[in-house]
């Protein structure tokens, strides 16, 4: 997913900077080119209340084509750091002893449609400045890890709720590859007649609940050895419920008990401020723009 990412950028440089011929002494670029940074922060089993309380750091990379001065599309690549933890940020007794936490690094492609709420024209007084919607559809990878004794360990191949287990066929690995509907809403300003700012909302829903590594219920820790090498088997039972780790005369009876919410899918969401920068026609001559074109 990564190469796939890199791949997007270089289509991005394809795309949003074509030329024509030289006869015209003229270079045409449509529509807009842009980056944010921002934050980012996730939503699932380990944060039910929808908690604001961890945000992380995002970036994105965007090309947007205009067909009106209402309507636009655009593709976006972006990075997100996403991560909880149960003793840090929740509330919850429970949870605060389950002791589960993660991190994963999610990077995202996805093809998006704007929709903006004025008409929407750089250079032209009094129609600079918009709110608008957005909705798509999106890719994105991740791998959820875990520090166990300052060691970073990723969570996946230790199917701490049997993922893989010959005792528990219904539960297969993961995918590290998910899909996403990404919506969201902001606002953009345009502060020269080639250059706006902006700042946008993105919630992603998700089909996969294991953004957290944490959907079912808990399974018996005796059956890591069955089909984890002796390293793995540890880790695995030091990281699929806490509370013991920390307290090892504590023996809970968890097994079979609820672990996650598999009903109810991860989702994270970004906040970016944004900088793009308008493509149109250049006229070396006049130095200056191509006038926007009214609809």
């Amino acid at each position: 997913m990564k190469t796939f990412f890199v791949a997007a950028v270089a289509v991005f440089g394809v795309y949003a900077f074509p030329f024509k011929a030289a006869a015209q002494d003229a270079i045409v670029q449509e529509g807009e080119f842009g980056i944010g940074l921002g934050a980012a922060h996730y939503f699932g089993d380990l944060n039910t209340r929808a908690h604001l309380n961890r945000p992380k750091i995002a970036g994105t990379i965007f090309f947007r084509k205009n067909f009106s001065n209402y309507i636009s599309a655009r593709i976006a690549a972006t990075y997100a750091r996403v991560g909880y933890s149960d003793v840090y940020n929740s509330d919850n007794e429970y949870m605060y002893r389950r002791n589960l936490s993660f991190n994963s690094n999610v990077w995202e492609l996805a093809l998006l449609g704007d929709f903006n709420f004025f008409r929407f024209m750089p250079g032209e007084p009094g129609f600079n400045f918009t709110p608008y919607i957005t909705l798509g559809i999106g890719a994105f990878s991740y791998d959820p890890f875990a520090y166990l004794n300052g060691e970073k360990v990723y969570l996946r191949p230790l199917g701490t709720e049997g993922q893989g287990s010959p005792q528990y066929p219904d539960r297969k690995q993961y995918s590290l590859t998910q899909l996403e509907v990404p919506m969201g809403f902001g606002v953009k300003y345009y502060v020269r007649e080639n250059l706006y700012v902006g700042i946008e909302i993105l919630h992603r829903q998700t089909f996969t609940d294991y953004l957290d590594n944490t959907s079912t219920t808990y399974i018996s820790p005796d059956l890591f050895d069955k089909y984890l090498s002796p390293t793995q088997a540890l880790q695995a039972k030091q990281l699929m419920y806490r509370e013991k780790f920390y307290d090892p005369t504590i023996n809970r009876p968890y097994v079979d008990q609820q672990r996650g919410d598999p009903k109810d899918k991860d989702a994270y969401f970004s906040t970016f401020i944004k900088i793009g920068w308008r493509l149109g026609q250049w006229n070396p001559a006049l130095r200056q723009l191509r006038c926007p074109v009214y609809y």
